[in-house]
């Protein structure tokens, strides 16, 4: 995931399981309803140009590109709405993507306030979907920005279509431990907030672990150029929520056919195996009614930059899903 160049700051066992846990989210690489209609069967008809009002969201901005279904691209940790450029420029023709950065990552202003941060963020982007009259659009989320994007189907099911997870779980502090609880999760969550809040990881230790989720350098150096100007208060709060917050039963409630990839061939050299890693994400996805899951051969956690074609492969048939009409 895009948060574990703060790895360093954090206790050994947490190192640990972060580590593995990148490798053990690829599993979860395809979650697609093969009997679902297509996603653009149907032409949208032609929508006004949206009207945004910053002020009603305060935790992040949106860029909007292109026409066509609304999409919702949303990043992972430390990085910018820019992470997904090269997803745009394939999907603008088709899709009007609504790209989202969020605040306090990758030189974006840090928030006013990080209390309860991912829940205001969660809020304020079905607040930002119903503002903007889309229509049950498709959601692309990346690490942080694929729990961000389970929550959201999991609070409000009506409101978003079809999502794609790339390299996310539900519960990562569960990762090693399935019967661990978000309440038992807390101390070591918070150690590590108080560790990332306290000053940025030096570049030298966070490209070697940028390294091992990322495997062009040239892209290793954008990475870490946005992990270096993220705000750590903010980072650690993410952190902090993600660790602390466990969707596993609350997949459940989620309507839309659901598509995760996932990474794993990084972390061969700990002992994680294909098989491994997919036990590890069906087990946190159990609950999911619509599910499929699919894992990239060779690439890392950045999987729309590291198996670049294949990730479009997928996203190019998961695309054709159409939301599941509302009950």
């Amino acid at each position: 995931m895009p948060h574990f160049w703060v790895i360093n700051h954090a206790s050994k066992p947490l190192m640990t399981m972060i580590r593995f846990a990148t490798a053990l989210r690829t599993a979860c690489a395809a979650l697609l309803l093969t009997t679902a209609a297509p996603f653009a069967a149907q032409a949208a008809p032609a929508a006004p140009a949206p009207v945004d009002n910053p002020a009603q969201h305060p935790t992040f901005t949106v860029r909007v590109v292109g026409k066509g279904r609304p999409v919702l691209l949303i990043p992972g940790l430390t990085c910018p709405g820019a992470v997904w450029d090269e997803t745009v420029a394939r999907y603008r023709q088709q899709y009007q993507c609504h790209v989202v950065s969020l605040a306090g990552f990758g030189g974006a202003a840090a928030p006013a306030s990080t209390d309860k941060l991912l829940q205001n963020v969660r809020d304020q982007l079905l607040g930002y979907i119903k503002a903007q009259q889309l229509q049950r659009p498709a959601v692309i989320g990346h690490s942080l920005g694929g729990f961000v994007a389970l929550w959201m189907s999991a609070t409000q099911p009506e409101a978003v279509g079809p999502l794609l997870i790339v390299d996310s779980l539900p519960f990562l502090a569960a990762i090693q431990n399935p019967a661990l609880t978000a309440e038992a999760a807390r101390p070591m969550a918070e150690a590590s907030r108080q560790q990332v809040s306290q000053g940025r990881m030096p570049a030298a230790q966070q490209r070697l672990m940028l390294a091992s989720m990322i495997t062009d350098t040239a892209r290793q150096t954008v990475a870490l150029r946005w992990g270096q100007q993220s705000d750590g208060r903010t980072v650690g709060q993410a952190m902090y929520d993600m660790y602390t917050t466990d969707l596993r039963p609350d997949v459940a409630r989620i309507q839309q056919p659901v598509l995760v990839l996932g990474a794993w061939a990084a972390y061969q050299p700990y002992g994680a195996t294909q098989e491994s890693t997919r036990a590890i994400f069906e087990q946190q996805y159990a609950r999911l009614p619509q599910h499929r899951i699919e894992m990239s051969a060779a690439g890392r956690h950045f999987l729309m930059w590291d198996d670049t074609q294949w990730f479009f492969a997928q996203a190019d048939a998961f695309l054709k899903q159409r939301p599941v009409a509302a009950q």
